[in-house]
């Protein structure tokens, strides 16, 4: 599950403040949430009115029709809103039934939740290398499976969907569960087929900053097994089965409420446009900066995907520098982890040394993505990395 690293714009700011310098005040924003409320508010005014109004708040029809038309998006019979990424991970590695004495193969290149949703079952996260497009390296995937191995958790960093036909090969033939982190993925396709539709459950966050997200946090598990969605759904509420006036499990109050359901499903009208619009920023982003220093763009034309940019990620050994000068010409941008995971307390001590993942860490940074940015805006951020590295090759 992909989020920014420990608040909104953290590593961000900390990197600025330890830079001693201000942003300006007429700052490219990473995103623009304000701008994003005000041309919805008075539909989602509309809708929070007539959700109160109603007095719908818990277990009604506007949850209901929001599973309805995400399952029909993504492709699954099921889907079930729960109340962050991290529960809907969380409930979905408890529905597959993994625990102590199994272990979860994952990537260390991703928000910490991924990992805790393993470890807080007590099963063993164990992390491999990324590849060149940031997704799990499927070349390393098969020898890191052992006995103990029962399952597979891709995470769909970006926007971009992991190479599905090789991991589901190898799942199948070794026998393991596959649970998809699509937190970053909502939209993104593998051969036309929806990210959170290959797995035995696809996990996804709708975290506000996410490219559908709420007035709040929120998260929904997809699932075609139909006991995966019924266990899902008790645990979700406290483990009661509200038909049967029975406590089946040691359940969560974890539901996805009715007005931030009726927001989302709002906004889902607008999702396909608003992912034509990323893609068409990507291409402003992938035009201007091409063959740029030593910048690596992420593009790789592979007719097999269809990618949504819920992050557009430059690479450059310059990073740090790179950042400063942006920051000083207001541009505001996020570095998601600064170091893996693990090198940090919570999954001390390792031995692990995944060399691309340090790598990573070290010279990429998410530029502006975001519905509201026009392309002055994407322009004036091409202009300002152009500017970098052609004064940067003077100082060489």
């Amino acid at each position: 599950m992909a989020k920014t690293h420990l608040t909104k714009f953290h590593a961000t700011h900390h990197l600025l403040k330890t830079k001693n310098y201000k942003l300006k005040t007429n700052m490219i924003p990473f995103v623009d949430p304000k701008l994003h409320y005000k041309r919805l508010r008075k539909q989602i005014l509309n809708k929070i009115d007539d959700t109160l109004g109603r007095g719908d708040l818990i277990l009604r029809s506007q949850l209901a029709q929001f599973e309805k038309h995400i399952a029909k998006l993504v492709g699954t019979k099921y889907a079930i809103g729960v109340n962050s990424g991290y529960d809907a991970l969380h409930m979905a590695v408890q529905a597959a039934g993994l625990g102590p004495n199994d272990e979860v193969i994952t990537v260390a290149h991703t928000f910490v939740a991924s990992i805790s949703a393993i470890a807080n079952h007590g099963a063993t996260p164990i992390l491999i290398d990324v590849g060149q497009d940031y997704n799990m390296n499927m070349d390393l995937l098969e020898a890191t499976i052992t006995p103990k191995t029962k399952a597979i958790m891709p995470v769909h960093l970006n926007g971009r969907i992991c190479d599905m036909d090789r991991l589901m090969d190898i799942a199948k033939k070794h026998n393991l569960v596959v649970i998809e982190d699509a937190a970053q993925a909502l939209g993104a396709k593998f051969k036309n087929k929806m990210a959170g539709s290959f797995g035995l459950a696809g996990c996804f966050s709708f975290y506000p900053f996410k490219m559908l997200g709420a007035c709040g946090d929120a998260g929904i598990v997809t699932t075609n097994d139909p006991e995966v969605a019924r266990k899902i759904t008790l645990l979700r509420y406290n483990g009661e089965d509200r038909v049967a006036r029975k406590f089946v499990y040691h359940g969560y109050t974890a539901l996805l409420d009715n007005v931030q359901a009726a927001i989302l499903d709002l906004k889902l009208k607008y999702f396909t446009k608003w992912i034509s619009r990323r893609r068409e920023i990507a291409k402003i982003y992938q035009k201007g900066l091409a063959n740029v220093g030593d910048l690596q763009l992420p593009h790789w034309p592979d007719k097999r995907y269809f990618d949504v940019y819920q992050n557009y990620v430059i690479r450059t050994k310059r990073r740090d520098v790179l950042v400063k000068y942006l920051g000083k010409n207001g541009v505001e941008i996020i570095i998601s982890w600064p170091e893996p995971i693990y090198q940090h307390q919570v999954l001390q001590p390792n031995n692990y040394r995944l060399s691309e993942t340090e790598a990573i860490c070290r010279e990429v940074v998410s530029l502006p993505m975001n519905t509201e940015i026009s392309q002055n805006q994407v322009r004036n951020i091409i202009k300002y990395i152009r500017e970098f590295f052609s004064k940067s090759r003077g100082t060489e």
